[in-house]
């Protein structure tokens, strides 16, 4: 099956009930996506490379127990993270209340039971105790990212920003009191342009 291989092919092992889960994600995507334009892409054999396994290719760059998935849209990357890894807590962000409440639906349909969304703006939001990791796979540059979420990284936590070409610009633009980890450069199995994962840490002292 092509999820399950490559999703190994990225280091995630799926079993059946996992492998039934995300399906069922694509599914209630597609039906939702008819009346609510969720997402551009329509085609579920599309979703599979493009939403799933691009989801799924950040998993092993992620730390700790908590993560914080902002701008999550129809949960991506957050749900098939959960979905994937069962032993962390995943918190959706987004502003837009249809695609919140698509996700809340999703994650009662399908059982997810660690992770929750909330609509709120990145920047309002202001949890009682840091996140992990702090993901985001859709935001406009790497400064804004920081601007609006990096309250939300704990103490030695990662933010942690799925690109497509080396931001190359955006990492020479990084703003004060934040360091570049790693670039790592990755391949979906089933997409042929670039993607990029950039590590990000607060410099220790602030």
């Amino acid at each position: 099956m092509q999820l399950v291989e490559g999703a190994a092919a990225l280091g995630v092992q799926l079993d059946e009930p996992r492998v039934q889960r995300l399906l069922a994600y694509v599914d209630t995507l597609v039906t939702w996506n008819r009346a609510w334009n969720l997402t551009a892409i329509r085609d579920p054999q599309d979703m599979l490379p493009r939403h799933l396994l691009d989801s799924l290719s950040v998993a092993s760059y992620l730390a700790g127990e908590s993560v914080v998935d902002v701008g999550t849209g129809a949960g991506l990357p957050g749900i098939p993270l959960a979905i994937a890894d069962p032993a962390r807590r995943f918190m959706l962000i987004d502003a837009n209340g249809k695609k919140v409440r698509f996700v809340t639906h999703v994650i009662g349909r399908l059982g997810v039971g660690n992770a929750a969304v909330e609509q709120i703006r990145i920047e309002h939001y202001r949890p009682e105790q840091g996140f992990d990791t702090v993901l985001c796979r859709a935001f406009s540059t790497l400064a804004n990212l920081l601007q609006s979420a990096g309250h939300l990284c704990a103490p030695g936590g990662r933010v942690i920003a799925m690109k497509g070409m080396r931001p190359q610009a955006e990492i020479d633009a990084l703003p004060d009191g934040w360091r570049l980890v790693a670039v790592s450069r990755v391949q979906v199995p089933g997409i042929d342009r670039e993607r990029h994962i950039v590590e990000i840490a607060r410099l220790t002292g602030r």
